[in-house]
């Protein structure tokens, strides 16, 4: 696994493209860590994003 870390207004380097561009090719690995999502759970973390989203603008503003 690889994990990046940009901070606000930070530009990732040439470097860092180039290797999430590698990594937009490969397969996708489930296991029983990381399940792949049903539809309802997708459902349910639409919700959950558009109810955060929607606390942020409130409180933002």
């Amino acid at each position: 696994m690889t994990a990046f870390t940009i901070k606000e207004n930070q530009k990732p380097s040439k470097e860092a493209i180039k290797r999430l561009s590698a990594l937009k090719d490969e397969d996708i690995v489930y296991d029983d860590d990381c399940p792949e999502m049903t539809p309802k759970m997708e459902k349910a973390l639409a919700c959950a994003v558009a109810q955060r989203n929607r606390f942020k603008r409130l409180k933002v503003q």
